[in-house]
């Protein structure tokens, strides 16, 4: 199944692809900054805006300290223990109703990432359209279960997913009633390093679980998302802020507006650059046709004189024979007179 619908939107290989930006914990703890964001992202030209449903109870434990506390220096969230974090980057749940009324006025779709199975009841109630299965839940069939049990579709970020555990998502998935599912290639680290994404699993990825596939994508800047569509990603997520530089728990791999309008364009024009497989002029070229070389008359030729080196030239415009006919015309003779700067045509030759 390559393609399925969302909330009356066709996703697949033969349409646009579909831009979803990621608010997270860009809010940081506003309301109106959150309602912000959902109006930038439309502005953007996005077509969806994610958020995430969780708190800091549902995720993790009230401990600070062993492996409760991050202890990772290359990570954004070093020092920090899981339940800070969390308490820190959470949505709060009464804001869920406005940001989701407020998004669907300004026509964006909007839909979450639930982190359990309360988040989907709660969810439920807001008439979300799908569900986003979260990279470091992909593993929780319980969950994915679930959410598919709805019957509305839903997306799998792959993140360091092995085949057998993306297969086993995708089963419970189809087995607890969603065969609308939508795979997105995502490489688990924050920011991602460019050359970690290994894109080029995306068509694989397609062909092996029957059903559109797109990208989570983690790095800096557009150019992997662009690159992804060419791979036959039909789904692009990206985290969005407001701006980098006022911070939030997400906002060093964040789009800010102005990039993710261009990303939004960028990636339309990608996904129609692919086309078909083509050779030849077709109509947009037509007119070009005239810069290719051709046969012309390099001087005056009486009728009866030979086509030689010095009268005859390969040429612009391309209004003449080809240039492959160049050797066999030599030392034919011509039917008539012609002017230099005629495009020489079989009816002025006489034995070619």
């Amino acid at each position: 199944m390559n393609e399925i619908m969302i909330a009356g939107r066709k996703i697949g290989s033969a349409a646009e692809p579909f831009i979803i930006a990621e608010m997270s914990g860009n809010h940081n703890q506003s309301l109106d900054r959150a309602l912000q964001i959902v109006e930038q992202a439309a502005m953007s030209g996005a077509h969806a805006l994610k958020l995430q449903t969780y708190t800091a109870d549902t995720m993790t434990l009230n401990i600070h300290s062993g492996q409760f506390h991050i202890n990772d220096k290359a990570s954004l969230w070093n020092g920090q223990s899981l339940y800070d974090l969390y308490n820190q980057a959470y949505t709060p749940w009464e804001w869920h109703q406005a940001i989701f009324e407020y998004g669907r006025k300004l026509g964006l779709i909007v839909f979450s990432s639930p982190f359990d199975e309360t988040a989907v009841d709660f969810l439920e109630t807001l008439g979300a359209p799908c569900y986003k299965i979260a990279s470091f839940e992909n593993t929780d069939l319980p969950l994915i279960r679930k959410a598919a049990s709805t019957g509305k579709p839903v997306i799998i970020s792959t993140g360091m997913a092995t085949v057998s555990e993306l297969h086993e998502a995708v089963t419970a998935c189809r087995e607890a009633g969603s065969g609308q599912i939508i795979l997105l290639k995502c490489t688990s680290a924050y920011p991602a390093p460019v050359d970690h994404c290994n894109i080029a699993t995306i068509p694989h990825m397609r062909q092996l679980f029957d059903c559109p596939v797109g990208l989570s994508d983690h790095t800096l800047g557009m150019g992997v998302a662009i690159a992804s569509i060419t791979m036959g990603a039909s789904v692009i997520e990206k985290h969005f802020t407001l701006s980098r530089q006022e911070g939030g728990v997400d906002s060093a791999f964040s789009m800010e507006p102005a990039e993710m309008k261009l990303l939004v364009e960028e990636a339309d024009k990608a996904w129609r650059a692919m086309g078909k497989i083509a050779y030849g002029p077709d109509e947009a070229q037509q007119a070009s046709l005239q810069f290719r070389r051709s046969l012309y008359a390099a001087a005056d030729i009486k009728k009866g004189e030979a086509f030689t080196r010095q009268n005859t030239r390969i040429i612009r415009p391309g209004y003449g024979l080809p240039p492959k006919y160049y050797e066999l015309i030599l030392d034919s003779r011509a039917v008539a007179d012609i002017d230099e700067g005629t495009p020489l045509s079989w009816d002025l030759i006489i034995g070619g």
